[in-house]
């Protein structure tokens, strides 16, 4: 957690109007990973003994390497699973970190005012999430599904009306 002191005569660090962050979803949990894969493994051994018993013994061989391959399948995708981006929305600005699988960081600043959110539907596929300003684009929330690009579009929209209205009007919560 980062600290921040604020400066003589600067003004106050403004409350933001959204602070979000996106993961990609996953289904399976951690622990769920270890029983589907003990269920694979102990699967593959009981087939394996029976081809064994019956001389099939170089079958043995390919039902490990198929566990080894659905092990290293399961492994990448948690691994992506670490991607994340931030949405932080405050002021006169939008803010997106996305942050990839490695651990790599890129941090995209775009003024509010200009600020255009575009939802563009697409045939047999989820739409793209994109935030336009000033002629930039960027692409937001590749990893969600339809129905949570359409929530989150919906939560910007409502955020960047809120951000730039004058300060004496105020929209109420939809809480």
């Amino acid at each position: 957690m980062e600290a921040h002191a604020a400066i003589a005569g600067s003004p106050p660090e403004e409350k933001p109007v959204l602070d979000l962050v996106l993961y990609p979803h996953r289904s399976l949990s951690p622990q769920g990973f270890l029983l589907l894969m003990g269920g694979i493994a102990g699967l593959s051994f009981m087939i394996g003994l029976i081809f064994f018993l019956v001389g099939a013994w170089p079958i043995v061989g390919f039902l490990g390497l198929d566990v080894a391959v659905i092990y290293g399948a399961f492994r990448l995708n948690y691994r992506a699973a670490r991607a994340y981006e931030t949405i932080r929305l405050c002021g006169n600005e939008l803010e997106v970190v996305k942050i990839d699988a490695r651990g790599r960081r890129r941090r995209y600043v775009m003024p509010s005012a200009w600020l255009r959110v575009d939802l563009e539907a697409r045939p047999r596929r989820t739409s793209r999430l994109t935030l336009w300003s000033r002629g930039r684009a960027l692409e937001i929330g590749v990893f969600l599904g339809q129905e949570e690009k359409d929530g989150l579009a919906d939560v910007l929209r409502d955020g960047l009306r809120r951000a730039t209205l004058p300060a004496h009007l105020t929209v109420p919560d939809s809480n």
